[in-house]
């Protein structure tokens, strides 16, 4: 509930911040204005967001016949979460790490990378599926999509505050130039204090789902371990889409803490070994294979 509270309190300060911008360059009718595109864009990105994400990234569908074990675990642990069976995908890249994507748990998708199968345990993989799961029940794409294209929004009229140069708008020319500096840096760090607080709550329902924490912290400590020193080809050329993962996949090319998508890993391990829940039943989680 707490992470709920915090994320409607960060969308609405965004949704003031656009507004704000669309009064700089308007007054009250930009207001309007710039809120009415954005409804427009997150509409567009509500219904489209999941297969352009998959797309951007190679994502490949996998039916139960070429991976049993991966779609069996991700059924399971649906079935348990209370979900729809989600359309499973594996992305041919090394770096360990996953996402969840969809407009609801009726249209949703977990993607899980060649090299996250490779280097988990059968217990940590059901931890990070359980994460995602977790993401897809909480809504947390829907809230993701709709931060980054408000963000994507404001950074699109502070452009336009550059090149109309209006002395004469609401808040002069310095007010202008402060908006289009600072407003598209505060819509950032907005976006991503929504990411970090969803973070925590997905680790904590998914470690319920699963049933196991601290397969989840170690399957955490793994994946933040060997994305530092994997790149991600396909994230690198679209960040935007970095707050999806488990864990920053862009650690390999960028030391950009300040601006981190996630929390630190280690606080998220540390709330994790506080939790005190049963432990999953080693029979219930199918073993997935290798390779």
């Amino acid at each position: 509930m707490q992470g709920n509270t915090r994320t409607f309190l960060l969308m609405a300060a965004m949704t003031a911040l656009l507004m704000g911008m669309g009064w700089l360059i308007g007054g009250s009718g930009g207001a309007i204005l710039a809120l009415v595109v954005a409804g427009v864009g997150n509409v567009w990105a509500w219904w489209n967001s999941d297969k352009a994400v998959l797309r951007q990234h190679g994502a490949m569908p996998v039916t139960e016949a070429e991976a049993p074990d991966l779609v069996r675990m991700v059924r399971q642990l649906a079935e348990r979460a209370g979900l729809p069976m989600p359309a499973v995908y594996v992305l041919a890249t090394e770096q360990p790490n996953a996402f969840a994507t969809g407009r609801n748990p009726e249209n949703s998708a977990v993607a899980v990378t060649q090299g996250l199968l490779r280097i988990l345990t059968r217990d940590e993989l059901a931890g990070v599926i359980a994460h995602e799961l977790a993401h897809i029940r909480h809504r947390d794409t829907l809230t993701m999509t709709v931060t980054a294209t408000m963000a994507g929004a404001i950074a699109m009229l502070g452009n336009m505050m550059l090149f109309t140069g209006n002395r004469d708008r609401p808040g002069g020319a310095l007010g202008g130039i402060l908006a289009m500096i600072l407003a598209p840096l505060a819509a950032m760090l907005v976006q991503m204090a929504v990411s970090r607080s969803r973070e925590y709550v997905a680790d904590r329902s998914g470690a319920e789902i699963c049933g196991n924490p601290m397969a989840l912290a170690s399957a955490l400590a793994k994946i933040a371990n060997a994305a530092g020193r994997t790149v991600n080809i396909p994230a690198e050329r679209n960040p935007a889409s970095a707050s999806m993962f488990i864990i920053n996949p862009l650690g390999a090319l960028r030391m950009d803490k300040l601006f981190s998508t996630h929390p630190s890993t280690q606080e998220r391990i540390d709330l994790l070994a506080r939790m005190q829940v049963a432990p999953v039943a080693r029979s219930s989680v199918p073993p997935v294979r290798r390779g």
